[in-house]
């Protein structure tokens, strides 16, 4: 089983609805990246700690997460991909990556960091790119010291390259461990409002004190620099 590596994979996709026949898929063309461990190992490995009791949580750290997402902007194309890697601190972070594409379809990296080793962890990420080009990254956060909850940061299009300038902001914090079940939601995700491309809505559970199920917290936030159209 691979659970390292030091590139992301694309394939292109051309599909030819009045010749099936012609439809192709070309790749896995590699795209170098800094290298990377999948945090706690991939899927259902009980990784994530929880106070008071010894049951851990899935970190679902062998896959881009909801969603990869794509902007045209108006002076190139970009790609947006986050997952959850093991960091050397022991905890876990999110690991972003901001891609071009240019006319010929080939995809090149343009910036990329891990958001933030601290031991604790941060994992399931969502991103949003609004119409400025600015990023935003939902995501679940954890412990030992800390119920599951949802965080966000974020960055400005101009700031220097590979880093969430913008912190790290506590959307909701969880009252309780997750005990029925090691699976932690499916999944978050993001979503930009289609009134401005610039409202970023972000959509992440957790769970009230004393409750067996999650409850959903939804939020919306700007990142500043962006225009309503």
């Amino acid at each position: 089983k691979v659970l390292s590596d030091d590139g992301l994979y694309v394939w292109r996709v051309h599909v030819d609805w009045e010749e099936p026949g012609q439809s192709r898929v070309v790749g896995p063309d590699k795209v170098p990246v800094a290298p990377y461990h999948y945090l706690c190992g991939g899927q259902l490995t009980r990784c994530v700690p929880q106070p008071g009791t010894d049951r851990r949580l899935d970190s679902q750290g062998d896959k881009i997460m909801s969603r990869l997402v794509y902007r045209n902007l108006e002076d190139r194309q970009a790609l947006v991909a986050v997952h959850s890697v093991a960091t050397t601190s022991g905890g876990g972070g999110v690991r972003w990556y901001e891609f071009e594409v240019d006319g010929d379809g080939d995809v090149g990296l343009r910036q990329q960091g891990t958001f933030l080793s601290d031991g604790d962890y941060r994992w399931m990420a969502s991103p949003a790119m609004d119409r400025a080009g600015n990023l935003g990254i939902g995501y679940s956060f954890g412990g030992d010291d800390h119920f599951a909850g949802q965080r966000f940061t974020g960055r400005m299009a101009g700031d220097t390259p590979g880093r969430m300038t913008l912190g790290e902001t506590v959307l909701v914090e969880g009252q309780g461990s997750q005990t029925s079940t090691l699976r932690w939601e499916d999944y978050t995700t993001t979503a930009m409002d289609p009134r401005d491309d610039c409202t970023i809505w972000y959509v992440g559970d957790y769970l009230k004190a004393g409750a067996e199920t999650y409850s959903t917290s939804i939020c919306m936030f700007r990142l500043p620099g962006c225009e309503a159209q």
